[in-house]
C-alpha cells in the first residue's frame, strides 16, 4: 500500500481546479483540509481544523489537533485512511502537522 505524507504548512496558493487524476485531487483535498480554520468556511463552518486548540500545551494540543484532523478527514476525504500523524515545531511552540494517509481502494 502507498502512503503519502501531506504537511499541514503548505500553502494553497496553487489550487488545481481540474487535477489530472483522482490521485492528484485526494491529496489537495486533503491538504486544503489540513490548512482551513474551522468557522472560515460560511457554508460549513465545520470544515476544517479548530484553531483554538493552539493555545493549549503541546501535549494537549497534539491529541486534540490530531483528533480533529482525523475526524475532519473521515467526514470530508473517506477515500483516504489516516496512517500516522507526527507534528514537527519551533521554539516558539509552533506545531506544524505531518499527516501520513493511504488511499483506500473502490471497486
Amino acid at each position: 500500500m502507498t502512503t503519502f505524507i501531506i504537511e499541514g504548512n503548505k500553502s494553497l496558493n496553487n489550487i488545481d481546479f481540474a487535477p489530472e487524476n483522482e490521485l492528484l485531487e485526494v491529496l489537495q483535498n486533503v491538504r486544503t483540509i489540513l490548512s482551513t480554520v474551522k468557522f472560515s468556511v460560511p457554508l460549513d463552518r465545520d470544515f476544517g481544523i479548530d484553531a483554538s486548540l493552539l493555545d493549549k500545551s503541546i501535549l494537549e494540543a497534539k491529541a486534540k489537533i490530531s483528533s480533529e484532523i482525523i475526524l475532519a478527514i473521515k467526514k470530508y476525504e473517506p477515500r483516504v485512511k489516516v496512517e500516522e500523524i507526527t507534528f514537527s515545531g519551533d521554539i516558539d511552540g509552533k506545531l506544524q502537522p505531518k499527516v501520513q494517509v493511504s488511499i483506500i481502494e473502490t471497486q
